[in-house]
């Protein structure tokens, strides 16, 4: 069996310019944890680290983070951010969640709903969907599309997906190079493992609200979206920005595998409490001696 100490995080990054096979990669694997009992101790183990690197993060103030969740319904995406961000101070965790674009937002290029919710340095921005709904839902869905009020003949172009992929690496470039490290998940759910999480939510009356007639009409897409997000991860995967597949039919395997990636993408950040330099410190002592007087 193999322990949390066996999570890897190269293990689940699409390497850069790759073609990917959705096909071939897990939606399960070993368990990471010997009882539920281990999963909440390492998980707990995580979060406080966690917490650590997100102080430090905030006070350096150099650097964002931003996390993009993408998966098909019922993948679990909103339990992993709960449960792996739980020990992260709110004040310094930013979650948005993107439903259908409002009449405003589609009056604006397709990046502009997100890009107006982007972290500020020193904090976690969490994306739950995000910009790339709009190579993914949108392309599999074409009425969608449609309502975009694109100019005329411009979604009919030949290099009409590809240059929204080209729109996306260059906006994540840009914002890598101004501080934010963006880090993509794509939770991995088989189909079989959904079918028994959709049922679930119909046999459990306190989660009928988490079942929508949407979710049931996305799953008969289910071939093109697997055909769209293999497209997007091997278009949109890079150095800078890197997508991870994360086997999801095991949500505390999967969430014990996003916690670890976090980690691993803050601690590669050299992140540091500011330095107090000489004169501050001398300052400081002389205010400490007054407080400690009484005088102040």
């Amino acid at each position: 069996m193999k322990h949390v100490g066996d999570i890897r995080s190269g293990d689940w990054r699409v390497a850069p310019d790759s073609q990917v096979d959705l096909a071939r990669w897990p939606t399960a694997i070993e368990p990471l944890y010997d009882s539920s009992r281990a999963y909440r101790d390492a998980l707990a183990a995580g979060t406080r680290k966690l917490a650590t690197l997100q102080r430090k993060l905030y006070a350096h103030d150099r650097y964002a983070l931003l996390l993009i969740f993408q998966a098909m319904d019922a993948a679990g995406k909103d339990g992993a951010i709960r449960h792996v961000m739980s020990g992260v101070n709110p004040q310094g965790c930013d979650v948005h969640s993107f439903k259908h674009p409002s009449a405003q937002e589609l009056d604006h290029d397709f990046l502009w709903r997100t890009h107006c919710r982007l972290p500020e340095r020193g904090r976690i921005g969490i994306f739950n969907r995000s910009y790339y709904e709009e190579v993914l839902i949108v392309r599999v869905r074409p009425e969608i599309l449609a309502a975009q009020k694109l100019p005329d003949g411009e979604r009919d172009h030949a290099d009409f997906w590809p240059q929204r992929f080209r729109s996306i690496v260059e906006s994540e470039a840009h914002l890598h190079r101004n501080g934010t490290r963006i880090v993509k998940f794509f939770l991995h759910l088989s189909k079989d493992e959904q079918r028994r999480r959709f049922i679930a939510r119909i046999d459990d009356p306190d989660k009928n609200w988490k079942f929508a007639d949407a979710d049931l009409e996305q799953r008969r897409h289910w071939d093109a979206y697997m055909q769209a997000y293999a497209q997007c991860l091997s278009a949109t995967s890079t150095e800078q920005a890197p997508w991870y597949v994360v086997p999801a039919d095991d949500k505390k395997n999967a969430r014990l595998i996003v916690s670890q990636i976090i980690r691993d993408t803050l601690e590669s950040l050299d992140l540091a409490y500011p330095a107090t330099d000489k004169a501050r410190r001398a300052e400081l002592a002389r205010v400490r001696k007054a407080l400690a007087a009484g005088e102040v």
